[in-house]
């Protein structure tokens, strides 16, 4: 998350009786980092997990645990900060908590708050229990009923939890939270949309423990897939072999080779309405894999590999009797101009974007050109989290009106 990802956005996030407050610290400093700001609002229970001195340091706000705080004009805190928020999180939210929230209480300020909440503010609540609590009938029909009522359930997730127990019932990790909420306060420029993203390297075998591949870290196409659907499109992300973790609600495939990419993409492209091929497919691999390790030998000839050219995967989709609107990427060593022009034409795509990939590789900012039949428009170099967002903005100023957005 880039550091100015929620500027001007206000959350109250509300803790409850759970060990899990811990995790609360770390989503306040994740969320004021992206530029948020945030009122913490505690029960009494919360308050024996984590003091309220804590949450205040990191928050730089006051935290409030009172109904009858004087701080609030009227002495009604729970109407004045229930206005003023964007989102109102709960995390972590007890059994106990999701009870009386289900069945309309409001006898403390938190559940108040929760309760006064204009109709267009978004609650979502991040429950943590032991499992068996979390199992338990009454639980589960607090929480149907909460969904019913429009609340956002962020998790539970499933594993150890403090009681030596294990199973479902811990509260999802900050960072997951944090996506979330992120993601619901996004503009959504592609609201409806169906896009499939390409990203990372393709990984060539010669032989069990060697093969042909790139320095592509994905770093690029990870952020456009999250950015994507931040903007409120159903995406799907087809990745070559990268190590980073995979976006909050982005249905992802790993794959290997460029055939195997292939086979993904033109299995997924029908019914797209976008396809954005960020990943460094290899343009050759290995006619004749060897199925054991090719051995270096004393005296021995060098090995002769002969190579075969891989499917122009972004080309085979332009050539689509019902194309999405395409776009790719061009990593140039040199005369990045000359090559990207004659990329985009001779793929017949109506937007690539280019950048000197050396230069680029692994790192987390980039700089980038798009080129187009209109001309070329350079963006700023950022990093790669808040230049995905300029590019998808871009993007989906150019996407075709005449394509009806689906139901995800």
């Amino acid at each position: 998350m880039s550091s100015a990802e929620l500027a001007g956005k206000h959350v109250v996030l509300g803790m409850t009786g759970s060990i899990a407050c811990y995790k609360a610290a770390e989503l306040v400093r994740m969320l004021t980092k992206a530029g948020a700001t945030v009122q913490v609002v505690m029960t009494e229970a919360a308050t024996q997990f984590i003091t309220p001195v804590t949450m205040q340091a990191l928050s730089g706000r006051a935290v409030y645990t009172n109904p009858w705080d004087a701080r609030a004009p009227g002495n009604m805190a729970h109407i004045d900060l229930s206005r003023e928020a964007d989102a109102i999180v709960i995390a972590p939210a007890s059994a106990d908590f999701l009870a009386r929230i289900a069945h309309g209480f409001a006898d403390d300020l938190l559940s108040s708050l929760v309760l006064a909440r204009e109709g267009d503010c978004p609650l979502f609540v991040a429950p943590a229990m032991n499992r068996q609590m979390w199992t338990n009938p009454a639980t589960q029909r607090n929480t149907a009923q909460l969904r019913a009522d429009g609340v956002t359930l962020l998790g539970p997730d499933s594993g150890a939890q403090a009681c030596g127990e294990t199973g479902e019932g811990r509260m999802l990790e900050p960072h997951d939270i944090s996506e979330a909420i992120a993601s619901f306060l996004a503009p959504k420029a592609l609201a409806g949309r169906r896009v499939l993203i390409t990203a990372g390297p393709t990984f060539e075998p010669i032989d069990p423990v060697r093969g042909i591949a790139n320095h592509s870290s994905g770093k690029m196409g990870f952020a456009l897939a999250r950015a994507a659907q931040q903007a409120g499109a159903q995406v799907q992300l087809i990745a070559g072999p990268v190590a980073l973790d995979t976006p909050w609600n982005v249905a992802r495939e790993n794959v290997q080779t460029a055939q195997q990419m292939h086979h993904a993409v033109m299995r997924a492209a029908p019914g797209c309405d976008l396809f954005i091929s960020v990943a460094a497919v290899a343009d050759w691999r290995v006619a004749h894999t060897s199925a054991q390790k090719i051995k270096k030998t004393a005296g021995r000839a060098l090995p002769h590999l002969a190579l075969v050219e891989n499917p122009d995967i972004l080309a085979e989709v332009a050539a689509l009797p019902r194309p999405p609107f395409c776009v790719g990427f061009a990593a140039e060593s040199d005369h990045l101009d000359a090559h990207a022009e004659e990329k985009r034409a001779r793929k017949n795509i109506p937007l690539l974007i280019g950048n000197v990939g050396p230069a680029t590789f692994g790192r987390d900012d980039n700089e980038v050109t798009l080129y187009e039949a209109a001309g070329r428009t350079k963006l700023p170099r950022a990093d790669k989290h808040t230049l995905a967002r300029a590019l998808i903005a871009e993007i989906a100023q150019r996407l075709p009106k005449n394509i009806s957005p689906v139901t995800p």
